[in-house]
């Protein structure tokens, strides 16, 4: 019955034609029906937990309701994987290569290795403090069970959705999921890292003690001073090989340092920097690669990487992840960290997520998002979310240019999980999760966005690693723009400075409808270079950062001197446009030297310049520091520069991550990399009660000519307002007032919008919607109305040409008469027409 089943399905997907019966190439034609690329694999998170009875029958039908559910999706991937939670990855640890072996497995809700009975203590305990059985009589498994469910779940997976399928293993290096005697009672020596209390977490470059236990590795027990990565390395190509796995995943971090989760680690303490433990810490990960790999070297490896960012990563914790990059190992990079979920954080997902892809060993990458969460009694999607897709659209709108100058988006696509605590798997979730995510990817970002962030990739691991004295400048920056990023900085787009460098170099005009935001560059190096030239032949560039280590060709750019640093409490002053609050910001900034890279130093070197003006200063007791000013010289052809010193307004103060700075009592210093977009004609206003009500974060992304903008408003009372230098953006959709030529919106706690159409108008109430073709030829046709002497910027597509667009002025169907004219528009910003004293009703079809 259960093999006619397959049959059946076998048979219905080529009636169908969704896809031939034999995987082919990505592109072709099982995925040609996603507007944007294709996915190269997408990856389902499970546990065992659906697997409520050891029976065959049960398990291929649960086999079946999971690619079923998923089905829709699945039809865009070229490859679909499961990656199964069996365990803690003690699973593999403790394997003997005996397949009758009993399997622990995560069949609980909470902590197992508390020491407490499960399902014991005082109800006043928190699920981290002790656990339950997820069911009563949770079923046993052996390894032969394990077995035979991944080769289940490949022939089902194959049958219905006509793909190749891959399962995966997962090792954890904490105490979350399943009991481990191995790491909790015979081997505690490999615990270093203290993520979830004082040695909780396996570190990839322990030592093990000796012990007479057989595992399929070590038939006769491990040696004393047997590396854990010689150990996991020859356990883990044992248990892949014997149970039919195609790869593994490392999780939590491991393989990245010891403190996966902290903003503290081997090499920063909080307090201070120890340079001198970089050298040998990076050894330690290196060597746990490289010995690891000695063991395993066929499988490969996908991993989670930590909760934070390249340069943070590098300067706590000795983590080089160009030299993991760069070694051979056959790894996919860390996506982005689902902890924002947990503690809205998003400026900090985004900054890890863009520090990483920066540069890469190949084009692969991978966005992870967080339906379920199969140990911990929670369900993103349905409770943290609240069914709302920010965590969709906010870093799906993310892209990287490579040195070939070409865009690149995720090629994998995870989801941790598909079931939840108690493994049920709702259909609620992917029903209403998938169409968000393909609308997501339909809307893909085809060409740099209007901020690129030039990412010091290799610079920050040069400097940590030859200049060390430079580790609290690797510290701030990815701090910097996490915080800006937070309050609103609409960054998304990446290039590490050494792509940018050669995209640059073939491709003059490349970035020409971006603004550039970058570290101040080294003296005589070949980024200050062509940071010089990329401004004076009319390029726009955002610095950020100290400029002590700039070159006398830069500071002249900047109009720049460094003076001796101060640090702590400064009143501040500025001329930029605030936003709107009922109670203002504070004029108080605190500059901590250890948290921003230095102290400030800068000034104005020639104050009488007429091409420079200032725009924040700080003081303190009669000493002047320049914070921000811009510079646009009449011979750059257009080119401006704006440079921001940059406070990091957080501190350590114990926990995980650094504390902002209470902005009811110091003003948050990143917020300026948002304000100084004004003086490139970008507008973005904040309106809100007090400082203490969380800004608004924003991205936009440029698709096919249009303008993408999604957000995430954790409070809704926020009143946003936009203008942008071919005028006020009109969200397809949406009515906005415009109120001095800004368009303004109250909008949802997750939002995602096209915009094709800008406005110059004083004020009015205006509305922009798509409308029905009704005509043959036409694809697309948009109204606006509201209009009152206005000038209408129209971004059509990019391969729709003057004579493909039509233009009507208060006009109706049948569209035979009131042709209203156009103009090409100003290319600063893409292929773009304008209609000009337009009054009423305009409708704008293609």
């Amino acid at each position: 019955m259960q093999h006619n089943r397959l049959v059946f399905y076998t048979a219905l997907v080529c009636l169908l034609g969704y896809f031939p019966a034999t995987a082919q190439r990505p592109g072709s034609a099982n995925t040609a029906f996603l507007k944007g690329d294709p996915f190269h694999n997408i990856t389902l998170e499970v546990s065992l937990k659906p697997f409520k009875k050891n029976d065959k029958a049960y398990i291929r039908k649960t086999a079946e309701e999971m690619f079923t559910q998923w089905f829709s999706l699945l039809r865009h991937t070229d490859t679909v994987s499961i990656m199964l939670w069996t365990a803690d990855g003690s699973e593999i640890l403790d394997y003997s290569g005996n397949l009758s072996q009993h399997l622990e497995w995560a069949r609980y809700i909470g902590n197992p290795n508390t020491g407490r009975p499960v399902g014991s203590g005082p109800k006043t305990l928190s699920l981290h403090e002790r656990a339950y059985y997820y069911m009563e009589h949770p079923p046993e498994f052996t390894y032969g069970d394990l077995k035979y469910i991944i080769s289940v779940l490949k022939e089902t997976g194959r049958a219905i959705t006509g793909k190749p399928i891959r399962v995966g293993a997962t090792f954890d290096p904490g105490p979350e999921f399943a009991k481990s005697p191995f790491k909790y009672e015979r081997h505690r020596e490999i615990l270093g890292g203290s993520a979830m209390g004082k040695s909780t977490f396996v570190s990839c470059y322990s030592v093990l003690h000796a012990d007479t236990v057989r595992y399929a590795g070590f038939p006769r027990g491990i040696p004393d001073n047997t590396p854990f990565g010689t150990f996991f390395g020859r356990q883990s190509r044992h248990f892949l090989q014997d149970l039919g796995y195609d790869y593994l995943w490392l999780s939590n971090g491991f393989g990245f340092g010891v403190e996966g989760w902290s903003s503290t680690g081997a090499v920063f303490t909080g307090k201070g920097f120890l340079p001198e433990k970089l050298g040998p810490t990076r050894a330690r990960i290196m060597q746990f690669w490289n010995l690891f790999r000695r063991e395993c070297p066929g499988f490969p490896i996908q991993t989670r990487g930590t909760n934070l960012s390249t340069g943070i990563d590098l300067a706590r914790d000795g983590v080089d992840l160009k030299g993991i990059y760069e070694g051979g190992y056959d790894i996919l990079p860390p996506p982005n960290s689902p902890w924002a979920a947990l503690d809205g954080d998003f400026g900090l997902e985004m900054v890890g997520y863009m520090s990483r892809i920066a540069q890469l060993p190949d084009n692969r990458f991978l966005f992870r998002y967080y339906t379920h969460d199969p140990w911990w009694l929670n369900s993103p999607w349905l409770d943290r979310y609240g069914r709302e897709p920010h965590d969709i659209y906010l870093p799906m709108s993310v892209s990287r240019i490579d040195s070939a100058g070409k865009i690149g988006v995720p090629t994998h696509l995870n989801f941790l999980s598909i079931d939840n605590s108690y493994g049920e798997m709702p259909t609620q979730v992917p029903d209403e999760v998938i169409p968000h995510i393909l609308k997501a990817r339909y809307d893909e970002p085809t060409a740099p966005g209007p901020l690129v962030w030039v990412y010091p990739f290799d610079e920050y691991h040069r400097w940590a690693y030859h200049s060390p004295e430079r580790l609290p400048e690797v510290y701030y920056g990815d701090w910097f723009i996490r915080q800006a990023i937070n309050n609103g900085f609409p960054l998304n787009t990446v290039v590490s400075t050494t792509a940018f460098q050669r995209v640059s170099e073939r491709q003059p005009r490349y970035f020409r409808e971006s603004i550039l935001v970058s570290v101040a560059p080294d003296a005589g190096s070949a980024l200050e270079q062509d940071l010089i030239r990329y401004v004076k032949n009319g390029g726009r560039l955002i610095v950020y950062g100290p400029a002590d280590r700039t070159g006398p060709a830069f500071r002249e750019l900047l109009n720049l001197k460094n003076v001796d640093p101060l640090e702590g409490r400064f009143r501040l002053s500025t001329t930029l446009n605030e936003d709107e609050l009922e109670s203002k910001y504070p004029d108080s900034i605190l500059h901590r030297s250890l948290f921003c890279g230095g102290g400030i130093s800068t000034l104005i070197k020639d104050t009488a310049d007429p091409y420079t003006k200032l725009v924040a200063k700080m003081e303190q007791n009669g000493k002047i520091r320049h914070a921000v000013w811009t510079r646009k010289d009449p011979s750059w052809n257009g080119g401006r520069v704006v440079y921001v010193r940059g406070t990091n307004s957080a501190s350590f103060l114990g926990g995980k991550l650094l504390l902002p700075d209470n902005p009811k009592k110091w003003f948050p210093g990143a917020v300026y990399l948002r304000y100084v977009l004004g003086e490139f004609g970008i507008d973005y206003g904040i309106a809100k009660k007090d400082p203490q009500v969380k800004s608004p974060i924003m991205t936009v992304s440029r698709n096919d000519n249009g303008f993408f903008f999604s957000g995430y408003v954790p409070n809704t009372t926020v009143r946003q307002s936009f203008k942008f230098p071919q005028g006020a953006p009109l969200l397809t959709g949406f009515q906005t007032e415009l109120k001095e030529g800004r368009s303004v919106y109250y909008l949802p706690t997750a939002w995602h919008r096209e915009c094709r159409i800008f406005v110059q108008q004083p004020a009015g109430m205006l509305s922009c919607k798509e409308l029905h073709s009704g005509e043959i030829g036409i694809s697309r046709r948009f109204q606006v109305t509201g209009l009152d002497h206005a000038t209408v910027v129209i971004y059509p597509p990019a391969d729709i040409t003057k004579d493909k667009l039509r233009v009507y002025l208060n006009a109706g169907y049948p569209w035979k008469t009131g042709k209203k004219e156009f103009i090409p528009g100003e290319s600063s910003y893409g292929k773009s027409y304008e209609a000009k004293d337009v009054t009423g009703t305009l409708t704008v079809a293609w």
